[in-house]
């Protein structure tokens, strides 16, 4: 049987982590990025909020949907096949997107973009990351990939905004499609050793589902994801929007005139940024911690300290200068909550189906997102304000802080990296 543990005694810094960060990067910086389109595209067809915000509701739960299925895909047929198809698909429905006349179409085609963010996203990336590390650098090196994601969103809303300066965003499009379709010059550096036969997937994964789906533990992580998909994709898709209109005016001998901010639109835009620099250092952090405490009362504190910082936001009257204190505490907690997941499935299962068992998990998190933004827009539109979304989503962070305490935090398999043992 071949050996799961990874290469004991190697380096922190493999090819596989360098090129999966380059393409998590890439792709996230894409994604991150919608937000900012979400006024140009309204201007533009003239849509309620709601349209738009439907689209990118889909597109997160296409990717919800997609995660398991590139998990197994990239498991039986191989990683790069899987990242290879995701990125076309990717590429290919932002192509098409630049096209569409109509909120269907736009929709449609954003079903496409959500397959190809799974396809070279988390669920497949972190699994080979996972394979190709040292046990003793697993955290570490899931959390490094985890906090590039972090950078693409730093990158991707400043590009964005910076680019719609000076062209059309279905231009900004055709420039991100491309982007994604260049990172697979890099597949050749990504090949993780130890990846199962064929032969020996379709004899166990079977069975590693049926002890998962049984496990009250796994299905309390997958339950919990959810808020987490509903509190990012909700800021991601919407909080530009939010900063965008908001009545307080910039003050130029503030924080924002330090950073030659002079418009609530380019604050939106900083603000993403300001999340995803938070976040690197947050999701390094929480690496580091999962090495030495255990991941579920680090998982739950998170959700606690996000239910708690959406809280005074919503309580303060929105500035400037309290929207660079959230986006900073928010950032802080954003996807740190990832590789403890991750780390989380992986520990408790092995890292032979962690692609297929972690997807399942981020399927949760997907229909959370799903929730976020599409609600985000149906509210605003109802409304005039994001007040009730905002307020939904300390609720379901509550309830994600408290459902991972009872989480069983042990291995359940006989051998917890090599197969299926003894449930």
């Amino acid at each position: 049987m071949s050996d799961y543990s990874g290469n004991k005694g190697a380096s922190l810094f493999t090819p596989v982590l360098l090129v999966g960060c380059i393409i998590v990067l890439v792709g996230f910086a894409i994604r991150a990025s919608f937000g900012v389109f979400q006024i140009p595209i309204q201007d533009e067809f003239g849509w309620p909020r709601a349209e738009f915000s439907l689209a990118i509701a889909i597109q997160n739960l296409a990717w919800g949907f997609g995660a398991p299925l590139f998990g197994a895909f990239s498991e039986k047929l191989g990683d790069r096949k899987a990242i290879v198809l995701g990125a076309i698909l990717y590429s290919l429905g932002l192509v098409l997107t630049t096209g569409a006349e109509t909120a269907f179409e736009v929709q449609f085609y954003e079903v496409l973009v959500g397959f190809g963010i799974a396809g070279t996203g988390f669920g497949v990336i972190l699994a080979v990351i996972g394979r190709a590390s040292a046990p003793e650098h697993r955290a570490m090196s899931m959390a490094i990939a985890t906090a590039s994601g972090s950078a693409g969103q730093i990158v991707g809303p400043t590009v964005a905004v910076y680019l719609l300066e000076s062209m059309s965003w279905q231009s900004v499009f055709i420039i991100f499609a491309v982007s994604i379709l260049a990172v697979l010059l890099l597949l050749p550096f990504m090949q993780a050793p130890g990846r199962a036969s064929k032969e020996e997937i379709e004899e166990s994964l079977g069975e590693i589902l049926r002890i998962a789906m049984k496990d009250p533990s796994y299905m309390m992580i997958f339950v919990g994801f959810f808020s987490c998909g509903y509190q990012l994709a909700f800021i991601t898709a919407h909080f530009p929007a939010l900063i965008t209109e908001m009545s307080a005016p910039i003050d130029p001998a503030g924080w924002c005139g330090d950073l030659g901010i002079e418009t609530t639109a380019a604050l939106g835009g900083f603000a993403i940024s300001v999340i995803g620099a938070a976040n690197i250092v947050g999701t390094l952090m929480a690496g580091w911690a999962g090495k030495r405490f255990g991941k579920k009362w680090l998982l739950s504190g998170i959700y606690a300290g996000r239910s708690i910082a959406a809280a005074w936001f919503i309580l303060t009257p929105v500035s400037a200068n309290s929207v660079l204190i959230f986006s900073f505490a928010m950032g802080f907690l954003w996807l740190a909550t990832v590789p403890l997941t991750s780390g989380l499935v992986a520990h408790i299962y092995g890292v032979r189906y962690m692609a297929t068992l972690y997807g399942i998990v981020f399927f949760s998190h997907q229909m959370g997102s799903f929730v976020g933004v599409y609600l985000g827009g149906v509210l605003y539109d109802m409304y005039g304000s994001y007040t009730t979304v905002w307020w939904v989503g300390i609720a379901v962070g509550v309830f994600s802080s408290l459902i991972h305490l009872p989480v069983r935090e042990e291995p359940r398999l006989g051998n917890n990296t090599t197969g299926i043992g003894n449930a």
